[in-house]
């Protein structure tokens, strides 16, 4: 891969953090760096680890941490580093004076999906190998276990063990994604789109597709602090908060309107905007 960057005398363009070991040994002289980062890594792993269960994982994350946090230093060999939120913006900023820059989330979505006044069901999805949406998973269980409306849990990746847990829940559904559309077909039929997380990293892609494709968004602050996004989602912390809010959404009608105030807060988040400053800053 060095071999080829060296061949062609243009700008690079490092996707993440883990993409940039060229930059340990190498130099790329008279050539534009920029890196595209996902989190603050370290605090991402160091969030995961307190989220795991398993002794062995959360010992794996924590010293990942503090393997990232020192490797972090190495952004001082780049030109730009393009942050994806203002919470990432505010601390690369501090730490790498005058190269960072805020350029939104990327995404497959072109406008705000006009929908039907009401859905059918509460909506969670994510990837449930993660040990923080293990933990947003389990939270909604012992939520709706109480509630008398349905739940769907939706999940590229079957996790047997919650899984089994929720056998014994007649309201509760774990539905494995199939694709793209299928996903966009749950969010379409979803009144409520339950979104709880418990670490406070970058900007959830799962967020701004529920954004532009499904009703009401439901999340914790840590969800949307500091992304722009706050008003638009409904935010509760406490197991108490979520229910209140839930048996309140559930019978609320998504608007016109609601639809219009997406539009004008998520302008920019427009991709072809966006993708035309990356275009300036490497040529």
């Amino acid at each position: 891969m060095v071999k080829n960057l060296k061949k062609i005398k243009a700008p690079i363009f490092f996707e993440g953090l883990h993409s940039t070991s060229p930059l340990i040994s190498q130099t790329f002289e008279n050539r534009k760096i920029i890196v595209r980062t996902h989190n603050i890594e370290h605090l991402f792993y160091a969030g995961q680890s307190k989220s795991e269960k398993r002794i062995d994982k959360k010992l794996f994350f924590r010293i990942e941490a503090k393997k990232l946090k020192n490797y972090e230093s190495i952004l001082h060999k780049v030109d730009k580093i393009l942050t994806i939120s203002p919470f990432e913006n505010n601390y690369f900023s501090t730490k790498f004076i005058d190269k960072a820059i805020y350029l939104p989330v990327f995404h497959q979505n072109t406008e705000v999906r006009e929908l039907s006044n009401k859905g059918n069901f509460a909506l969670y999805n994510g990837d449930l190998r993660l040990a923080d949406n293990i933990k947003s998973a389990l939270f909604l269980i012992d939520i709706f276990r109480k509630i008398d409306y349905p739940l769907v849990l939706a999940s590229s990746f079957k996790n047997n063990s919650i899984f089994n847990k929720i056998m014994e829940y007649a309201n509760i559904k774990y539905v494995v994604i199939k694709d793209g559309n299928h996903i966009t077909e749950l969010l379409e039929k979803a009144q409520i789109n339950v979104l709880p997380t418990f670490q406070k990293t970058g900007i959830k892609l799962k967020l701004i597709n529920t954004l532009y494709n499904g009703r009401f968004c439901l999340v914790t602050n840590k969800m949307v602090e500091d992304t722009g996004l706050e008003g638009l989602c409904e935010i509760a912390t406490t197991k108490e908060d979520f229910t209140k809010k839930i048996n309140k959404l559930i019978n609320k009608d998504y608007t016109n309107e609601i639809t219009q105030q997406r539009e004008k807060t998520l302008r920019p988040f427009k991709v072809e905007v966006n993708a035309q400053k990356i275009v300036k800053l490497l040529y």
